[in-house]
């Protein structure tokens, strides 16, 4: 029993011992059994530069998360620069509130004020005329008065500056940016004249007009008029008040001396704070014009001060207001910011955040790029944010925790590869592929075309190529037609390089669109209407809005005219030459020449009548995109509104021909019409009608809201 006792007491002990050791000493009440967590603190120290600069407050360790404000204040002669913290510009307010998160040190800088002062130089003509006041040194920009008061026996007369009067009053006030001489000019007083004598109180109150000397008896006229930021009060005569008005006139029977009376004006200064406070320096409930208050603003705790607005703006802090009116001014402070965390996990990869920062002012974006380690694949976002995003952008509205998924690369994987107009063959060709295998594609074009590259997941223009399978692949094989370079059946020359080329004219009515030149010729530009021609001076061609192309003419500068003498022999030629065409044996009377909803082969077509299309007819190319058709018609050729020439397997625009002998070629509204018409008479496209081809014409051409296409 006694044993049992003592080993319950050792037990006792040892579990007091070790609670005693291993719970650590600090400011927290202990608690039995449990061990406090520790405090975390950081400090805030500040510092001047120069030392001389200014002085700091705030610095101080503060609880993590504290909104600390310090304060900068500069010395005489300087101004307050910025805070920086490190390299960094941390505020350009004097008073700077931040939460603090980790150990700062912050330093103010300061800027020394440059101190340039003038001297104004003053002197008397003659010596013995009178007396100035106002000479001196002072701050650059700054307002300087003078005076200057006649001696007995003379008149004031004016100030002057080297050749220029400066002013006739005898107060004068001036804005000092230079060095500055004046003399001020007296004049001695005529016998049997009296002199009027004037003065300004305070001399910078205002300027006076009217003193000089008069005839005795004279009705005399002074003036005063006040400077910025006075008011006029009256005139006196020794210690008697002679006039309230500025202009006083008066009959002179003695020598006379006015003083004009002006009054600093004075203005209030209302300054408005919520969330925190403002000191005026001065802080008087008026103030003198001219004066200058600072104003410092202060905020509460949890605010942060922004701007200022009413009569003074910004969000220099303190700022100096100059009082020249009536001055409200408020100082406007905001809550400072809110602050989050951003915790982001990752397993079998990495997460970069942009910016990275240990917190987040709130409503501000992050942007988390998650990366996979070897052999993994990023498949999702988990916690405080989900799906598959990649990059994903997080605005902070609260403290988060994200978590970026990896997944193992699957097995095995699928390689799907398409091709049109050729083949691909994959080498091993299997169902799906190891993660690693190597697959060859070998791209095999169809006839009449040519492997161009690869796209989708592979790239460039080797061919073969090698994919490495390491994930589910897309792959394209591109092929382009093959150009052929047909043979010349019919010479058009220079014609051929016209979308429309007419003898005796070319004209539109309506909005038309022509995609390629256009010509006439013998007939001159007269014979072009309808386009709007723009002409410049000595020019080979003009332009239209309606011709994406030039437009040419015989009166036009060389070597036009001789071109166009070429162009329409080659287009004479060329229809010559097609209409007599006899190999291959031509296909004659075809379907009488009522062309309905038939398709025609290459070769020569010929009537010896007018041919009709009814509904549209299809030009069926074979597959040889050399493929030629001429049709030639010693009648008219009618095309009916709405019909379609339909091109199919090869068939091409510029290698049709048709050829009319008639009257003309008449194509009907909203006709598609194919091919190049070389007629002995009339072209004309009716409303809407659009041809993919040329318009040449041994006669005209007329066009109604028409589009026509060089091919």
């Amino acid at each position: 029993m006694k044993t049992k006792k003592l080993l319950t007491f050792i037990a006792i002990s040892v579990i007091a011992l070790i609670m005693l050791v291993t719970c650590k000493k600090d400011d927290f009440k202990e608690v039995i059994g449990t061990c406090p967590q520790p405090k975390v603190e950081f400090t805030v120290t500040l510092s001047s530069n120069p030392i001389l600069g200014g002085i700091t407050i705030g610095n101080g360790t503060f609880p993590k998360d504290t909104l600390v404000t310090v304060t900068a204040t500069p010395n005489a002669g300087y101004t307050f620069t910025n805070w920086t913290n490190g390299a960094a510009i941390a505020s350009i307010s004097p008073i700077y509130t931040f939460p603090l998160i980790k150990n700062t040190v912050l330093v103010a800088n300061f800027t020394p004020v440059v101190v340039v002062k003038y001297t104004v130089t003053l002197s008397s003509k003659p010596i013995v005329g009178g007396t100035t006041t106002g000479a001196g040194q002072f701050l650059a920009g700054s307002s300087v008065t003078v005076a200057a008061t006649p001696n007995v026996g003379y008149t004031f007369v004016n100030w002057t500056k080297g050749a220029v009067i400066a002013s006739t009053s005898s107060s004068y006030t001036f804005t000092l940016i230079k060095d500055t001489a004046f003399i001020a000019n007296f004049t001695p007083v005529v016998i049997g004249n009296h002199a009027v004598v004037l003065t300004s109180n305070p001399i910078a109150g205002g300027t006076t007009t009217g003193a000089g000397q008069f005839l005795a008896g004279s009705s005399v006229t002074i003036g005063a008029t006040p400077n910025i930021g006075y008011t006029f009060v009256n005139w006196t005569k020794g210690a008697t008040i002679i006039s309230t008005t500025p202009s006083y006139t008066f009959t002179l029977t003695k020598d006379t001396a006015f003083v004009a009376n002006f009054l600093i004006n004075k203005y209030t200064l209302n300054v408005t704070a919520v969330n925190g406070i403002v000191v005026k320096n001065p802080n008087q409930p008026t103030y003198n014009s001219g004066d200058v208050v600072q104003l410092t603003a202060t905020p509460a705790i949890g605010y942060i001060f922004d701007s200022w607005s009413g009569d003074v703006s910004g969000l220099i802090n303190p700022i100096s207001i100059t009082m020249n009116s009536n001055k409200n001014v408020t100082a406007n402070f905001i809550l400072a910011p809110i602050t989050y965390t951003l915790n982001v996990t990752a397993v079998n990869g990495t997460v970069v955040k942009n910016p990275n920062q240990p917190t987040y002012n709130n409503g501000a974006s992050v942007t988390l790029t998650p990366t996979p380690a070897l052999g993994y694949v990023f498949s999702s976002w988990s916690g405080d944010a989900s799906g598959n995003n990649n990059p994903l952008t997080v605005l902070m509205n609260g403290n988060k925790n994200i978590t970026a998924n990896f997944t193992l690369i699957p097995a095995t994987f699928t390689l799907n590869v398409t091709a049109v107009n050729g083949s691909v063959v994959k080498n091993p060709n299997q169902p799906t592929y190891n993660n690693g295998d190597v697959v060859q594609l070998t791209a095999t074009p169809a006839i009449g075309y040519q492997f161009d590259s690869w796209s989708g997941d592979a790239t460039g223009i080797v061919n073969p190529t090698s994919v490495t399978m390491n994930a589910n692949k897309n792959v394209t094989a591109n092929f382009s037609l093959i150009l052929v370079v047909c043979p010349t059946i019919i010479d058009l020359g220079l014609s051929g390089n016209f979308a429309i080329f007419a003898e005796s004219g070319i004209s539109t009515t309506g909005v038309t669109l022509i995609t390629g030149d256009i010509g006439v010729n013998p007939i001159t530009s007269t014979g072009i209407t309808g386009f709007g021609l723009i002409l410049p001076a000595g020019s080979a061609y003009s332009t239209s809005t309606l011709v994406v192309g030039k437009v040419y003419a015989p009166d036009y500068a060389v070597p036009t005219p001789a071109n166009m003498v070429t162009t329409t022999g080659n287009m004479e030629t060329a229809y010559t030459t097609a209409n007599g065409l006899v190999v291959p044996a031509p296909t004659t009377e075809f379907m009488a020449g009522n062309l309905n909803g038939q398709t025609l082969t290459k070769g020569i077509y010929k009537w010896s009548s007018g041919v009709s299309i009814t509904n549209g007819i299809t030009l069926d190319g074979g597959g040889d995109n050399c493929a030629t058709f001429i049709f030639q018609i010693a009648g008219d050729l009618t095309v009916a509104n709405s019909a379609i020439i339909t091109l199919t397997n090869g068939a091409q625009a510029k290698n049709i021909f048709w050829v009319v002998a008639g009257s003309g070629a008449v194509l009907g509204t909203n006709v598609d019409f194919s091919g190049n018409i070389l007629c002995k008479t009339l072209i004309s496209v009716n409303t809407g009608g659009k041809v993919t081809g040329r318009l040449l014409a041994q006669t005209a051409v007329t066009l109604n809201k028409a589009t026509i296409i060089k091919p």
